[in-house]
């Protein structure tokens, strides 16, 4: 990277949070009001709204696409059971958390793919246990959905970069250089795209700089007080932008 610049950046990999946006539904008014609150209450959680069944319910699926459903099991009409069946052919399924007050539920619960059983009166601190396991799983998700390889091109010929061979990427003006473990290639395409298409495998340290992560060794501070990030194949270490610099060292805790 450019030595000497200030960076106006923002880590963005997998230990950014997104937002989850979840749908409670519960043929009990104050039981859904509720368990929406609560949800609307931990980080980075987006309440699309509440539905009182299983009809209902399925229709904001399929028009919402949330994330995760909270769902009781116990309503008029269609089951929870029964939905969470029916969801398992949509394109986009949600994550299913079940909330229920019986517990004899649970064995066919799991067996509709639910990611959790929850017994009402559902505590807060188990709530966050499911949102975060949802989330864990949705990262986990989009990262096996992402490609595996840029593209560059070389004399008319077209070359795949395997991911996993970058060392680092550095924007040059609307372009950016690829450096990896067969040289150096340009890219027909942005940092900022290529950040955006690799969320969550690539980590930002600069401005102009996204690193592979697998490549970091260890983060050094020099006596002027900038940070510099070693990695593991190349001599000179890459500097970090003051604003990216807690994000980093936070992602070597493995916060």
């Amino acid at each position: 990277p450019r030595h000497g610049a200030v960076a106006g950046c923002k880590v963005r990999h997998s230990m950014i949070v997104a937002a989850l946006s979840c749908l409670v539904v519960d043929d009990e008014p104050l039981a859904a009001e509720r368990l929406a609150g609560m949800l609307g209450a931990l980080p980075s959680c987006q309440v699309l709204g509440t539905a009182g069944n299983a009809a209902e319910a399925y229709g904001l699926i399929v028009s919402r696409h949330p994330d995760l459903v909270l769902l009781d099991i116990t309503m008029p009409g269609e089951s929870g059971l029964e939905l969470a069946q029916r969801l398992q052919a949509l394109p986009h399924r949600p994550f299913v958390v079940f909330c229920t007050a019986y517990d004899a539920h649970a064995l066919k619960a799991f067996e509709a793919q639910a990611i959790d059983y929850l017994l009402k009166p559902v505590r807060a601190e188990r709530l966050a246990e499911s949102v975060e396991r949802v989330r864990r799983l949705k990262a986990a998700s989009a990262i096996a959905a992402a490609p595996s390889f840029v593209s560059a091109s070389i004399g008319g010929v077209v070359r795949r970069i395997d991911l996993a061979d970058i060392l680092y990427l550095q924007a040059d003006d609307r372009y950016t250089v690829a450096h990896h473990r067969g040289g150096e290639h340009v890219l027909d395409t942005s940092l900022k795209e290529l950040e955006q298409q690799f969320a969550g495998q690539l980590l930002r340290i600069h401005r102009n700089c996204l690193v592979n992560p697998a490549q970091l060794v260890e983060l050094r501070r020099d006596p002027d007080g900038h940070v510099w990030a070693v990695l593991k194949d190349i001599e000179k270490p890459l500097e970090v932008s003051r604003r990216c610099a807690g994000d980093l060292k936070d992602w070597f805790k493995g916060a």
